[in-house]
């Protein structure tokens, strides 16, 4: 395995597969031919073309495609074309995470692959000029990389909570971090993939923070979506993501980018050249 591997196995993507998933004019998404052509056999509000899948309910407005989707979405689930609801709902724009054409149940997102915002946060002290990273490990009933290492906080971004109300929210979540000590976090980029599923296709867009804790500060999940916490020499956590798949997938691309500026990475390691380019390559992916 290698650092470089799984930014590889993030961006599994075969641009073949998939039609591009148009709303009123505007391409918000890709699907897979055979979820496109079933759409297309359960609603006359789509069109299946040469170009796209056209979707193209009465008015184009925020509460009628809204309404819209959420008929959709009964549809789907009664005729199980999507295996559950999460009651999460998430913006579907071509833009911005707060300029949704219309929302969408997070299950859904990868089916119509349309972009989902998340917020990743690096929490760590410093010890004896040492600096150590803090993992959680999370719950084993988790839907999705049940046991697997994850950041010490890390979450998707719902509609209707700004970046710092969303990183608050889920700093309190996941590890019992006060808003006040959360709002010093600081924001050091953002990281985007596009990797196909199953389902469908995950076109990612990760906002990336650090926050230096207090040396005796001891996280705590109060959400049961951690089952427990480690805190880790970087040398370790670099041993890790580079011999292991044990840290969940996307986790490792930010964790990568913390080791390089912090210098655990660095040009003398063969990869260091793959790695700026291929990080520099996600900065800027959309």
């Amino acid at each position: 395995m290698s650092f470089v591997y799984h930014f590889q196995q993030c961006n599994l993507f075969q641009p073949a597969n998939f039609v591009p998933f148009v709303v009123h004019g505007i391409e918000v998404g890709a699907l897979k031919h055979a979820f496109a052509q079933q759409l297309q056999m359960i609603s006359a509000d789509f069109s299946l073309r040469a170009d796209a899948l056209h979707w193209n309910p009465a008015a184009d407005d925020f509460d009628t495609l809204n309404r819209a989707m959420q008929q959709l979405t009964d549809t789907l689930l009664q005729k199980k074309l999507v295996a559950y609801r999460h009651g999460e709902l998430f913006a579907v724009t071509s833009g911005k995470p707060d300029q949704a054409l219309f929302l969408m149940d997070r299950a859904l997102v990868p089916y119509f692959g349309v972009r989902a915002f998340g917020q990743h946060l690096n929490g760590f002290i410093r010890r004896d000029d040492e600096i150590l990273l803090w993992m959680g490990r999370r719950s084993r009933a988790k839907r999705h990389a049940p046991g697997m290492l994850d950041h010490l906080v890390a979450g998707g971004l719902p509609w209707g909570l700004s970046l710092q109300q969303n990183l608050a929210k889920e700093c309190w979540e996941e590890a019992a971090i006060p808003s006040e000590l959360a709002a010093q976090a600081r924001f050091t980029g953002t990281l985007s993939y596009r990797r196909e599923t199953e389902h469908g296709l995950k076109p990612d867009t990760l906002f990336c923070y650090d926050l230096e804790l207090p040396a005796d500060f001891i996280p705590r999940c109060t959400d049961g979506e951690v089952e427990s916490f480690e805190l880790w020499p970087l040398d370790k956590v670099a041993q890790r993501i580079h011999d292991t798949d044990d840290i969940k997938l996307n986790c490792n691309l930010v964790m990568i980018d913390f080791l390089i500026r912090h210098h655990v990475i660095t040009a003398q390691d063969a990869e260091y050249s793959e790695l700026v380019k291929q990080l520099n390559a996600a900065k800027i992916l959309a």
